[in-house]
């Protein structure tokens, strides 16, 4: 079953690349007491990703903090290396946190998962953003296949 708005996200742990090595972070912690804009892509320097739905969040960290978001998170179904490595390679730090959801425990989790074998990527997170605030999704933007509209910083400035 897909999320929805006005469902708490479920309990599952992501990683994240810190300078003392891989750090679980569990979700139930990291989105209590706080309002995160958390976006999700199919794969960390994949093209679409890299060239605009990242970059994006990047450019408007500011704008979005500004209207109450306390912190941008990216998750993708990659290691935490990767991640970690995409994210410095962007100019993400201090602005976007790269959440590794290596296994794809959370795009399972909440029902968004896609099939990318056959570009060579396996089963991976949609292309989707969510506004969740307190653990409880609050706006919910899930991409057709292929596009890039609702899922962009932009469009969640407009929610917002």
């Amino acid at each position: 079953m897909t999320i929805a708005k006005g469902d708490r996200l479920p309990s599952t742990t992501f990683t994240k690349m810190t300078e003392d090595g891989p750090q679980a972070v569990a979700s139930e912690e990291y989105f209590a007491g706080r309002t995160i804009a958390v976006f999700s892509v199919p794969g960390a320097f994949t093209p679409t990703c890299s060239a605009k739905h990242l970059p994006g969040f990047i450019d408007k960290a500011d704008a979005l903090k500004d209207k109450g978001v306390d912190e941008i998170a990216c998750t993708a179904v990659n290691d935490a290396f990767v991640m970690g490595a995409w994210g410095k390679s962007a100019g993400a730090d201090g602005k976007v946190t790269m959440l590794a959801d290596g296994n794809g425990d959370f795009a399972q989790a909440v029902g968004l998962t896609m099939d990318g074998s056959k570009f060579g990527l396996g089963q991976r997170g949609q292309r989707f953003s969510m506004i969740v605030k307190d653990g409880v999704v609050t706006e919910l933007n899930v991409e057709a296949p292929g596009d890039f509209k609702l899922s962009s910083a932009d469009h969640m400035l407009g929610q917002l």
